[in-house]
């Protein structure tokens, strides 16, 4: 069985704003003496990850990643809700045995510390209680991906320190696990500081995605009417939205080896894997700015390859940016002639299947990489 597949993607998107910087504008990057518009690879994963593809239909192996897990344990405890129950509504109360606040604090800490480290220990000052600080206090400095198994022993840990009224000793902290691995912790990896042999290492590797193009930042000014307002026919508000559109190109180099030996070796959950992962790819789009642009778009073009060589991304086919109207069309033959070239000159080739653009279907897409 291939070890790597590749997959070389061209998706084209209208006016959009899909992953904005400190400023709010779209980001960029130069690249071949121009700037390029970019989609950031964390931006890409989140969608993916939190799709209906992986997340929906992968719901009962896909872990949880947050800073508040003590809070959350706190809200169990004092709430009389399970550890569940408390991620689920905040607000919700129960009628399983509560504990008292400081108990709650000191468990829930120790609890959260063994995923990262905790933030500083709240004091009240002046003998004024504040609530909204407390719960700050109760984050972890860094976020935690928990996967599945860990979540249970979370709950069950929550349960017996709700009996005896106790902070858990040490050996009841041993909550970490490397057996029973999220799919999406298979896919995108954890690193634990604190606890490194609990790191799991990406098996699926995302890079920025970036115009083919040169990439132009666009300002939108727009107003909007006080409906109100019947004397003054002009704008109750003015401002200023920024865009850019563009054909995105991107890379997705995943080592199918690494990732079912992250899922414990478990072959069809692998292949289900792989295919929720490709249909994210080429159907999900970020969510920034969506409600303003509706940019949502699917992949017009993608090339997966599949072998044991080497892996290398094309985007050296856009070092000269496109320029013209048919870029679409341009880039496919671009990445095409890049593909023949690094395969001649490395004497290595790889099994490709080509999506869209009148060839293949999704479908046959997702067969391809999971035989």
């Amino acid at each position: 069985m291939s070890r790597f597949i590749q997959l070389h993607v061209l998706t084209t998107y209208p006016a959009s704003n899909l992953n904005r910087d400190d400023l709010g504008r779209p980001k960029t990057m130069s690249m071949g003496g121009c700037q390029r518009l970019r989609i950031s690879s964390q931006s890409l994963k989140r969608a993916w990850r939190t799709s209906e593809y992986i997340s929906g239909s992968l719901a009962e192996q896909f872990g949880q990643r947050t800073k508040e897990v003590g809070k959350y344990v706190y809200y169990a405890l004092v709430n009389g809700v399970s550890f569940a129950e408390s991620m689920k509504d905040d607000k919700a109360t129960g009628d399983l045995k509560t504990l008292k606040q400081a108990a709650a604090v000191k468990i829930s800490r120790a609890i959260a510390g063994v995923f990262a480290k905790n933030k500083k220990e709240y004091k009240a000052k002046d003998d004024a209680f504040n609530q909204k600080e407390l719960l700050e206090s109760l984050e972890t400095e860094q976020m935690a991906h928990l996967n599945p198994v860990e979540l249970n022993a979370v709950s069950e840990l929550v349960e017996a320190c709700r009996e005896s009224g106790k902070e858990p000793e040490k050996e009841a902290l041993g909550l970490l696990r490397k057996e029973g691995n999220a799919v999406d912790v298979s896919m995108f990896g954890r690193m634990l500081a604190s606890n490194p042999e609990f790191n799991v290492e990406a098996a699926v590797q995302v890079a920025h995605a970036m115009t083919v193009h040169k990439g132009v930042v666009e300002d939108d000014f727009f107003t909007a009417v006080d409906d109100l307002n019947r004397e003054d026919a002009g704008a109750g508000h003015m401002g200023v939205s920024e865009f850019g559109a563009g054909v995105f190109y991107l890379y997705v180099c995943i080592d199918r080896e690494l990732l079912k030996e992250n899922l414990g070796g478990d072959a069809d959950l692998c292949d289900r894997a792989l295919q929720a992962l490709v249909r994210a790819v080429v159907a999900v789009s970020p969510s920034g700015k969506q409600n303003s642009f509706a940019s949502r778009a699917v992949a017009s073009y993608c090339m997966a390859e599949k072998g044991d060589a080497h892996p290398r991304t094309l985007a050296e086919a856009f070092l000269k940016p496109v320029d013209g109207g048919e870029v679409l069309s341009t880039a496919i033959e671009s990445l095409e002639s890049l593909r023949e070239s690094f395969n001649t000159m490395l004497g290595e080739e790889t099994e490709t299947v080509v999506y869209g653009h009148g060839k293949k279907t999704l479908d046959d897409l997702c067969t391809f990489i999971s035989e």
